[in-house]
């Protein structure tokens, strides 16, 4: 519960703690396996760096109880197995501090994580429409908690269609349905064309509903 990184890796650890505490004298070979074996997390702890700036997949770090959200604070850390860092001074070190903010992962701007995307939900829609995403936190940014996360957001995903093609076709053309032609409705487009867009009046109100962004793409999708 004290520490402040996510548990993906924790079975290497665990994996490599069992190596040492074995009592096991009939299996010498497998117990040298272990504790050689290179976790996956060192591929992204670089060699003889300063361990502040180590990714947080690189250390543990316990919770400090203290600190106040949103400000500023300091927590003490350790350097997981396999990995070497140095100080200030270029002397290796196991235990050293780092100052981040105090606030979880899911509380982090939307810049500091990146989230799955999704393509089957609808953009285009009252209310908008949000989907279940994945986030995962950037490496070189520090947080409370797990740094995968899960996170309700806006459809956003778009099928390419451009706004300004779609206005310029309704002011031009939209008598004859090139607009939501253009936009996959064709039911609309040839209920426009042999109805010489209603009259006019399905024009102008379609060049006002694709003005202010209301009608848009068939798929659902976000103009670009």
């Amino acid at each position: 519960a004290g520490s402040l990184m996510t548990t993906k890796h924790s079975q290497p650890q665990s994996t490599f703690a069992k190596s040492f505490t074995s009592t096991s004298t009939n299996a010498p070979y497998f117990k040298v396996a272990e504790s050689t074996e290179i976790p996956p997390y060192v591929t992204k702890c670089p060699s003889n760096g300063l361990c502040s700036r180590l990714p947080p997949d690189c250390m543990t770090c316990n919770t400090n109880y203290s600190c106040i959200y949103g400000k500023p604070a300091t927590f003490d850390c350790k350097v997981k197995p396999h990995v070497h860092c140095v100080d200030e001074n270029n002397h290796e070190q196991e235990n050293f501090t780092i100052n981040m903010t105090c606030q979880f992962c899911w509380q982090l701007a939307t810049t500091d994580y990146v989230c799955t995307n999704s393509t089957s939900c609808m953009t285009v829609s009252c209310p908008r429409q949000r989907y279940n995403a994945t986030c995962t936190v950037r490496d070189h940014i520090h947080c409370l908690g797990n740094r995968v996360f899960p996170k309700m957001l806006y459809c956003n995903w778009t099928g390419g269609y451009k706004w300004s093609t779609a206005l310029a076709l309704s002011i031009t053309l939209g008598g004859f349905g090139a607009d939501r032609f253009y936009l996959g409705q064709w039911r609309e487009g040839l209920g426009k064309l042999f109805s010489f867009g209603g009259l006019g009046i399905w024009t102008l109100i379609d060049v006002l509903l694709i003005g202010v962004g209301y009608v848009g793409p068939a798929d659902g999708s976000l103009y670009i």
